[in-house]
Parts: C-alpha cells; sequence; structure tokens
C-alpha cells in the first residue's frame, strides 16, 4: 500500500487505515491480503473493526494483553550459550484468521496423517513389514535414538501409540498447506495457544465476540475426559509427568495441569510397586493409570532407557510393559519426528493406506539413497542440508542445518564431501518461502513469515482438531527468525465461522467455588514444599517484626 494514499476497505473510507504501510512481499502468499492487494473476506469486518478503535484505542487494548501476560506470569525459558533466561511470552497481538471451510480442509488432512502414523509406530514396534518389504530402510530406523528397543513388541495399554499430536504447517507460494514437521514425542505449546487466546480475547472481546470464532475449551475438555476414561479402564489416576520447573515449557505443563484439575508430577514422585506405577501422596501411594508425559521419552527410565537420567522413575517401562498404565504418548513414538522419515510417507501412505497424502511433507530426500543424494547435490543452491535424524524443525536447527545457497566455497566443498561419503546421516529439504501474515508495528500493520502449529487429541469419537492453535510469527523478513529461541512471537490463531459457535470454558468463573476433584491427591513433595514455605514464610515474618 503506497504510503499517504487513503485505503478504502468495503467501499468505507478510513483516515487512519492500518495497511498504509502494508507491502506484502513480491512472490509470497499473504494471509490479509490477496494478489490485488485488498482484504480477503475473513479479514475485512476484522481490520474494519480495529480501524474504527484508532490507533490510541488500540495501542491502550493491546497493552492490556501484555498486562495479563505479565500478571499471569506467562514466560517461556530460552536456553543459549550464556546459559538460561526466562522471557516473557512473546504475543503478536494480531490474530492469524482461517475460514471455517479451509481448516475443515487442514482438519481432514491431519487426520488422515495422525491415522497413517498410528500405523506406522504399530508396525515399526510390531510385525516390521514395512522393513521386510523395503519401504523403510531397517538402518534407518535402528539408528535412531528415537527408536527405543525397550519397548520393541509392546502394544501400549490404551491400544493406541499416539493420543496428543502436534503438526507445523506452512502456505507455500503455490497457497496450499505443508507439513514442516511432526511432533509426536511429547508436543508442546496447547497451554500456550490457550494462553494466546485469553490475552488476545482481553484486547479483542467485542470483536471476537462478533465474528463466531471457534473456541478452544470444547478440545480440552473432551482430551480430558478420554484421559479419565482411560485411566477407568486401568483403575487409576490421571497425571502429567513433567521435567521439572527448569524445562523451558514448565510454565505450560502447571496451567494444563490447573486448567483441566490433575495431578502434576515429576519423576521423583512415582515408584513402581508390583508392576504399578504409583505416586506418592500424603495418603500414602495411589496408583496412576494414565500418564501424560512432558518429558522425552529416553529419560522416563534410568534403568532400561538413559541412565542417566535424573527425571525419570527406574521400572517405568516394566510398568507400561504389564499394561498397568498408559503413556500418552506411548515411549518410542517421537520417532515420527525423525526428519529423514518426511521422504517415506508418501508411499508409506500408498502402501498402508492406499491414499495419497491430503496435506503433503515439504520435499525431503534422504541422502543415504543413491538417486535421492545424487538429486540433492545436483540442486545443492536450492536445498536446505541438515541431519537426517534430527527432530528439530529447519527454522530451528539453524547451527546443524545450512542452506545450500548461502555457504562459501569451503563450506560447501565440505558438506558436499560428508554427503558423498555418509550420505545416510544427511537429508536435503525444499527450501521453504512461508505466507505472511501481519503484524502490529508502530501503529501499523506489515507482513511476517508465519507457520501454523496445529494439535489433534483422541477421544472416544476419534480424533478431535483443536479449531486454532497458535501461529509462530517472525519479528523481521526472514523465516528462521519465526522460531520461539529465537525471537519469534506467537499469535493466536481465529477459526471463523459464518454463522455462530458454542461456547464453552473451562476457566472458572466468579460465582464457582473451589472443590477438591481428588481428595488426598497432594503429592508427598509437595506438601514437604509448602511445610518448609511456611516455616521460611513464618521466620520472615518474625524478622520483619524485629526490624
Amino acid at each position: 500500500m503506497a504510503k499517504g494514499n487513503q485505503k478504502k476497505i468495503g467501499g468505507k473510507p478510513l483516515s487512519h487505515s492500518l495497511l498504509e504501510h502494508y507491502q506484502p512481499i513480491d512472490g509470497v502468499v499473504d494471509e490479509m491480503v490477496d494478489a490485488s492487494g485488498n482484504p480477503r473476506p475473513v479479514w475485512r469486518a476484522f481490520i474494519e473493526a480495529l480501524e474504527d478503535l484508532g490507533p490510541e484505542k488500540l495501542a491502550q487494548r493491546f497493552a492490556r494483553a501484555d498486562q495479563y501476560l505479565r500478571d499471569a506470569g506467562v514466560y517461556y525459558r530460552v536456553y543459549d550459550k550464556a546459559g538460561a533466561n526466562e522471557r516473557e511470552w512473546p504475543l503478536a497481538h494480531v490474530p492469524l484468521l482461517i475460514e471455517e471451510k479451509e481448516w475443515a480442509a487442514i482438519s481432514a488432512g491431519l487426520v488422515q496423517r495422525a491415522d497413517l502414523f498410528e500405523e506406522i509406530l504399530a508396525d515399526v514396534y510390531g510385525p516390521n513389514r514395512l522393513i521386510q518389504k523395503g519401504i523403510l530402510p531397517a538402518s534407518l530406523i535402528a539408528a535412531s535414538p528415537e527408536y527405543l528397543r525397550p519397548v520393541a513388541g509392546t502394544r501400549p495399554a490404551s491400544g493406541h501409540f499416539l493420543h496428543m499430536l502436534a503438526f507445523e504447517l506452512g502456505r507455500g507460494p503455490d497457497g496450499r498447506w505443508w507439513v514442516l514437521g511432526d511432533r509426536t514425542q511429547a508436543p508442546s505449546g496447547a497451554g500456550f495457544a490457550l494462553e494466546n487466546r485469553v490475552a488476545t480475547t482481553r484486547a479483542l472481546s467485542d470483536i471476537y465476540g462478533e465474528m463466531h470464532v471457534h473456541r478452544l475449551a470444547g478440545f480440552f475438555r473432551r482430551f480430558r475426559d478420554a484421559l479419565i476414561g482411560m485411566a477407568k479402564d486401568t483403575g487409576g489416576r490421571v497425571a502429567i509427568l513433567t521435567p521439572g520447573p527448569l524445562n523451558e515449557t514448565y510454565y505450560e505443563h502447571a496451567y494444563i495441569a490447573r486448567y483441566l484439575g490433575i495431578m502434576l508430577l515429576e519423576g521423583e514422585d512415582l515408584t513402581v510397586s508390583s508392576g504399578k506405577l504409583m505416586v506418592r501422596t500424603v495418603s500414602g501411594l495411589k496408583p496412576i493409570g494414565v500418564l501424560w508425559r512432558r518429558l522425552d521419552a529416553a529419560f522416563a527410565d534410568p534403568l532400561e532407557l538413559r541412565p542417566d537420567s535424573q527425571i525419570g522413575t527406574p521400572g517405568l517401562v516394566e510398568a507400561i510393559r504389564s499394561g498397568t498404565v498408559s503413556a500418552v504418548n506411548a515411549l518410542g513414538s517421537g520417532l515420527m519426528e525423525t526428519r529423514a522419515l518426511l521422504s517415506f510417507l508418501p508411499r508409506i501412505s500408498r502402501e498402508l493406506r492406499g491414499e495419497e497424502l491430503l496435506l503433503p511433507s515439504v520435499a525431503t530426500w534422504w541422502c543415504g539413497q543413491d538417486n535421492e543424494r545424487d538429486h540433492v547435490l545436483a540442486n545443492f543452491d536450492r536445498m536446505v542440508v541438515g541431519p537426517a535424524l534430527s527432530t528439530r524443525l529447519a527454522f530451528e536447527d539453524d547451527d546443524a542445518t545450512r542452506l545450500g545457497s548461502m555457504l562459501s566455497d569451503a563450506e560447501r566443498a565440505e558438506l558436499v564431501a560428508r554427503i558423498k561419503g555418509s550420505g545416510g546421516d544427511f537429508v536435503g529439504q525444499e527450501a521453504v518461502t512461508l505466507s505472511t501474515t501481519p503484524v502490529y508495528v508502530g501503529g501499523w500493520l506489515e507482513p511476517r513469515p508465519a507457520s501454523l502449529r496445529v494439535y489433534l487429541a483422541r477421544t472416544a469419537d476419534g480424533w478431535t482438531v483443536m479449531p486454532g492453535g497458535f501461529a509462530r510469527v517472525g519479528f523481521s523478513q526472514d523465516t528462521t527468525a519465526i522460531a520461539m529461541q529465537r525471537g519469534g512471537q506467537a499469535a493466536d490463531v481465529w477459526v471463523v465461522s459464518d454463522r455462530p459457535v458454542e461456547r464453552e470454558t473451562l476457566l472458572p468463573q466468579e460465582h464457582d467455588s473451589f472443590t477438591r476433584s481428588m481428595p488426598g491427591s497432594l503429592p508427598s513433595r509437595a506438601a514437604e514444599n509448602l511445610t518448609w514455605l511456611g516455616r521460611y514464610i513464618e521466620r520472615s515474618e518474625d524478622t520483619a517484626r524485629v526490624l
């Protein structure tokens, strides 16, 4: 949009247009405006509403959202070479809007992908037909640190390997959504998506109410009900297993546990007795029937997995093998995050389901195969080359993943030699050009690259897709800048309907009274910590009185 021109939206002249400085990038799809520079239908009413507020009120509204996040203590721990530090949750105030019809197509593709992953894991940890037929290389599976031999041949007590999934999507220049990566290990971010929604609606409550935006609470309620139903089958309780307060997303673990009313435990809270997983509480040992783990599987049991783990529970694998506890997700399910597996998914889908993928993965070539390696080397300048066994997204892994065209001659020669010598260690992926979405900067809207993270949960009725999620938005035009560890922001995602939607919330209301859902479920460790906290508060009060 040319600076100084008065912009019209829906025929209405605007004296201060948020779009006045909006310059979509050539050759890149923009989520808000079409190729002619006009707002897309789903965005039109939203932009009009923002314009009606005016710059001063809009700034006040967005400041209100930021204040809520500070008051709620929402943070994200960032690890870098200097160590760890807590960073305030970086909310991008303008949500990403998606029409309900388009969301239905995205959901169908992700449900298909989730079912495919379930079948692959059942085969890899079972009869291994994909390897026997030569569809999956045995060397690739065996080399992956995410393939856990101690659980091979173990069928999950729930009957399913996967219960909660996340997928990272990006829209390409052709307008299609592509899967950039899969999160099957211990998907994070669902709680942050909920906090994004709470903060954004505090700023834009009137607009939110008028636009028929699908709510998120139903997704969490159905998943909670599914977990409780699974726990009844095994005769235990539901708990979240967290690595502890030093984990980068610990705030989310605590928030989800409180929101859903389930126990939050660390490895030392648990013990295995007579093949059953038990939690140490102030009322004695209590059985755990469902363990929603938020730590990587390799750290879950120091007896059979990583012996150096200090955050796991000895004997957990044996309890899972005995069928007395269901792990969500199953140990070993992180295998599906392996980057090299993306290159095999289309053929596996045709083999197992007789279907083409509705949502294709970003084009990937595993260099452990001659033809694929030759293709990567022949197209090196437009390839992103990285570790085959990495489970990180390409834009999160810039230390190990390199864009061929950005390498010096010496770096290029070295990497090409390594690929020729040890091709199985590398994958080549097509360089991703992400679509842009508007962010609010200095009183104006500006386009920034964005990816979309979507969550699926298994319920009694099958997979349910969160009608939203969150978008990771860059602070610059650089695609790698959308990673949270590198300064990216997170935006709410609104799935907009053309008719009223069901309104539901699990958040406590003003008239609600506190009820203890599980009496006697306070972990002994937490009780001890509370005792010491009380003693130190008492000492502090005594000292203050003396002073």
